[in-house]
């Protein structure tokens, strides 16, 4: 594991806490942001993986 797989996992859990906060309060921003937040986490998570099997 490396830092951009760490990092994106992180930001994986804070979009979609965002998104499920802006469900409660009943905010679509909220909601919008968080999703995409995860998606960038997905992707940044998605890279470092690849990083680690291109060094091995």
């Amino acid at each position: 594991m490396n830092k951009d797989h760490i990092k994106g996992a992180i930001k994986q859990v804070e979009g979609k806490s965002k998104a499920v906060a802006g469900n409660l309060i009943g905010s679509p921003k909220l909601v919008i942001e968080g999703k995409t937040e995860a998606a960038v986490g997905k992707v940044q998570s998605a890279v470092g993986t690849l990083k680690d099997k291109v060094k091995k």
